[in-house]
């Protein structure tokens, strides 16, 4: 019987796993989504695993356990010392909400509590004052300055 298993791979091998377990026709489910990156000159939105070193795979128990041949993969992630078996719901639940946030396009207000999320200010709250087409106007509180933020590095708070 097929079920939705749990495999535990080595650091930042999550997209290699997925393609090595392609090329051995097995199911896989790799949940991506986009996160802020910060580099010395710049911010970019950049495609990250939704669980750091977690792929799901749709097999059989038999076949799971050759799955550790297969290179990147660590282990099997088991529960009451069995291999940990995700539901079809479960699955499908976290590709809707993924879906669901692709979609969504957030709606900032003047006045509205924000987050930074990256850059030299992250976590630091602020109050928009001014909203431009790429960019925001916000006040800090904390730090009693207003301060000029793109918009891909705020978060909702």
């Amino acid at each position: 019987m097929l079920n939705w298993y749990v495999l535990y791979t080595s650091a930042r091998a999550e997209k290699q796993v997925e393609q090595r377990l392609k090329l051995l026709a097995i199911e896989s489910f790799l949940p991506m989504h986009f996160s802020p990156r910060r580099w010395s000159d710049r911010v970019k939105m950049v495609e990250v695993p939704l669980f750091s070193s977690y792929i799901f795979v749709r097999t059989t128990d038999s076949i799971l356990r050759t799955l550790l041949t297969v290179a990147g993969v660590s282990r099997i992630v088991f529960f009451n010392a069995q291999p940990a078996v995700v539901s079809s719901k479960e699955i499908a639940a976290i590709a809707k909400f993924l879906t669901l946030a692709k979609e969504r396009e957030l709606v900032y207000s003047i006045g509205e509590e924000v987050l930074i999320a990256c850059g030299p200010m992250k976590d630091i709250s602020g109050k928009i004052k001014k909203i431009g087409k790429d960019y925001f106007i916000l006040h800090l509180e904390q730090l009693g300055s207003t301060v000029c933020i793109s918009q891909k590095q705020l978060v909702k708070k």
